[in-house]
C-alpha cells in the first residue's frame, strides 16, 4: 500500500542543489527537477520542497540519502499507512538527525515505554521537561522554524516513486 510525504530542503549551498536532486532521484527511481528558490534567512542558500509517493519506509530512505551533506537543513515526512506508522525526520548541521513517529494529524507520538523510561530517569521537574523536549525534537524545531517560515508560499514539486 503506497504512502506519501514531503521533502523540505530548507537550506543548501547552491553547489549542492543538483546533488540533492540526484539523491532524491536515486531513492524514488525517477528523475527529479526541483524548483529552487532563494532562502531569505541565508541569502547564499537555496530551498525547495517536493511531495512524494512511494512504499512505506521511503521517508527513511530519503532522510538517509540527504544526510550525506552535513551542511544542509532538511525535513522529511511520511504519512501513516495501513500497518505502518508515520515518520518525521529533521536534520540540522551540528545537531544531526532527529526521527519521530507521527500520527495521522502529524503530531509526534511517544510510546508508553518511552514515556515510562523518561519519567523513571528524571530526578526533578526540570529534568523531566528537558527529557520531554529532547524526545519531541524541540531543539530541531527551534532551529528550523525561521527556515520554515521563510518558505511559506514557495512552489511545491510532486514526485512519485517508480517500481
Amino acid at each position: 500500500m503506497p504512502t506519501r510525504g514531503v521533502v523540505y530542503v530548507h537550506s543548501t549551498p547552491l553547489a549542492v542543489c543538483s546533488h540533492v536532486e540526484w539523491a532524491i532521484a536515486r531513492v524514488l527511481a525517477a528523475p527529479v527537477n526541483l524548483h529552487w528558490t532563494a532562502q531569505p534567512v541565508d541569502p547564499a542558500a537555496r530551498r525547495a520542497e517536493c511531495g512524494w509517493t512511494g512504499s512505506p519506509g521511503t521517508g527513511a530512505e530519503l532522510a538517509a540519502a540527504l544526510r550525506q551533506w552535513p551542511m544542509i537543513r532538511f525535513e522529511v515526512t511520511e504519512e501513516p499507512s495501513p500497518g505502518a506508522d508515520g515518520e518525521r525526520f529533521m536534520y540540522v548541521p551540528g545537531r544531526g538527525l532527529f526521527r519521530a513517529t507521527v500520527g495521522a494529524a502529524g503530531d509526534i507520538q511517544l510510546g508508553e515505554d518511552r514515556l515510562r523510561s523518561i519519567m523513571a530517569s528524571a530526578r526533578a521537574p526540570e529534568a523531566l521537561a528537558h527529557a520531554l523536549d529532547k524526545a519531541l525534537g524541540t531543539a530541531w524545531d527551534a532551529e528550523l522554524e525561521p527556515y520554515r517560515y521563510a518558505g511559506d508560499g514557495a512552489p511545491v514539486t510532486l514526485l512519485t516513486r517508480v517500481g
